[in-house]
C-alpha cells in the first residue's frame, strides 16, 4: 500500500462510528499536539476531540475527491470533500477538509485538521 492509500484509509477510519467511539483508537491516531480548526472557526485540541467524538451519533460521513501530497518522507497533506448527513434532521452539509499526517516512530498520526463549509458539490 502506498502512502496516499494508507493516509486515505486512516482518514476513512476516523470517520467510522466505531472508531469515533473508541478513545483508545482515537488516542493512537491523534497526535498529542493535534490542532483542529472546525467548520465554525473554533479551535480544538486532542483532549477536546477525545471528549466529543465518542458522544456523537447519528451522522453519516461520505468523503470524495481524496488527494494526498507528500510534503516530506514523514509528512503528508490530505485534502478531500466531505458530505455529512445528520440522520435526525436529514440535513446534509458539505465541507472541504485538509489534514496533516506525520509518521512518528513508524506510526502515522494526524497533527492538524481543518474543515471549511462550502456549497460546492
Amino acid at each position: 500500500m502506498g502512502i496516499a492509500e494508507l493516509i486515505k484509509a486512516l482518514e476513512i477510519e476516523l470517520l467510522q462510528p466505531e472508531v469515533r467511539k473508541s478513545k483508545d483508537r482515537l488516542n493512537e491516531l491523534i497526535a498529542d499536539q493535534f490542532i483542529e480548526i472546525g467548520e465554525s472557526g473554533k479551535q480544538y485540541n486532542k483532549q477536546d476531540i477525545l471528549d466529543a467524538l465518542p458522544k456523537q451519533s447519528g451522522i453519516k460521513f461520505s468523503p470524495k475527491d481524496f488527494k494526498a501530497t507528500e510534503i516530506s518522507s514523514n509528512v503528508v497533506l490530505a485534502t478531500f470533500q466531505l458530505e455529512k448527513e445528520i440522520f435526525s434532521t436529514r440535513e446534509k452539509m458539505i465541507s472541504l477538509r485538509s489534514s496533516i499526517w506525520q509518521n512518528r516512530n513508524e506510526k502515522w498520526q494526524i497533527v492538524f485538521h481543518q474543515g471549511t463549509k462550502t456549497n460546492i458539490k
